[in-house]
Parts: C-alpha cells; sequence; structure tokens
C-alpha cells in the first residue's frame, strides 16, 4: 500500500475548475510519484513565496502547530524559559526558533549528541538536553536554572514527568504530542 502522507505535488492534469496544469498542491496524497485527488483538503501553495518543501515544514502543518500552540496556549513573555522536547523535530525546531524571537531562553530536549548539536547550531535555540545521556533532570535543572515557564510537550512519559518538577508558578504547557506512549499497549 501507499505509506500515508503529506506531499507537495504539480497538477500534472486537472478536470477541476479550481486547479490547473502546473498548479502546485499540498495534500495527504501519500508517498507515491503519482496521486488522484477530487481536490477535497488541498491547498494551493506558491513556490515563488517559499521552497515548495517549507509547505510541509515551518510554513506548512509543523510551523502552524508550533505557532499556534506556543503563541495562543504557551503565551510566551520575553525574559521567560521555553523547553520543548522533540526539538529536533519538524514543530519543536520551529518552537524554540519562535521562544527565540520572543526574547525567550529556549531549552530543547532532544535524542543524541548529534541531534542537540543541530538544536542549538542550525535552530538557534540556547541550550539542547540530551535524553538518552541519562541525568536529565540534573541537567534540566542546569539548562533552565530559573525554572521552567513554558514547556511545549511533544513526548509526554519520562520527559514530561522530568519537566513538571521545574515548571514555576503559572507555567503554561502546550501539549502537543506523547510520541513516547503511542506504540504502548499497557497505560503508563
Amino acid at each position: 500500500e501507499v505509506m500515508i502522507g503529506g506531499a507537495v505535488g504539480e497538477v500534472v492534469r486537472s478536470n477541476n475548475p479550481a486547479f490547473k496544469e502546473g498548479d502546485f498542491l499540498v495534500g495527504s496524497f501519500g508517498w507515491q510519484e503519482y496521486a488522484l485527488s477530487k481536490g477535497n483538503g488541498v491547498m494551493k501553495v506558491d513556490p515563488a513565496r517559499a521552497p515548495l518543501s517549507a509547505y510541509l515544514g515551518a510554513v506548512g502543518m509543523p510551523g502552524i502547530t508550533a505557532y499556534i500552540g506556543l503563541l495562543d496556549i504557551g503565551a510566551p513573555k520575553a525574559g521567560e524559559t521555553v523547553v520543548v522536547s522533540a526539538a529536533s523535530g519538524a514543530v519543536g525546531c520551529v518552537v524554540g526558533q519562535i521562544a527565540k524571537m520572543r526574547g525567550c531562553r529556549a531549552v530543547g530536549i532532544a535524542g543524541g549528541a548529534a541531534k542537540c548539536a543541530l538544536v542549538m547550531g542550525e535552530f538557534g535555540f540556547d541550550a539542547c538536553i540530551d535524553y538518552k545521556a541519562g541525568g536529565l533532570d540534573q541537567a534540566l535543572r542546569a539548562a533552565a536554572p530559573g525554572g521552567v515557564d513554558v514547556y511545549f510537550d511533544n513526548v509526554g512519559g519520562e520527559v514530561l514527568d522530568a519537566v513538571l518538577k521545574r515548571l514555576n508558578a503559572f507555567a503554561r504547557i502546550p501539549l502537543c504530542g506523547q510520541i513516547s506512549q503511542y506504540n504502548e499497549t499497557e497505560p503508563y
């Protein structure tokens, strides 16, 4: 079967008056060379405004998720500390960058030294904790010595448990995902 997922495609033939040959669309076309669509749930995108790949990331669903979750629910204020789990992922990396633009300290949590290097280097976070290295509580205390004001949670589980211990009064938690629990067969 075709692997499900979002994709950007170019219209090669159309019977739909809303779309013409050469238009670029984003939708759930799956991972395949050609897809057939009636035009429901698709959106026309403009490669002159952003690279087509960005419509699957920073200016697409992951970016909108980060933007709305952080700004509407997290409501960060300049000077606050924002901690983001899965900081190297499509949503998490945007959350941290928005937090930095808002004048916040951005602390990422990711799995492995290479991902942490990416989070701090390319994405510009102030710190990144490798949860696979152990000592998550101590690392979080060192990276967020003044506590956590906003925790953007993509992971749940043990990472959430560790961050909960460091929350400041009136902290906010945009709960975006619980990826650590998705394949569990027993309650956490």
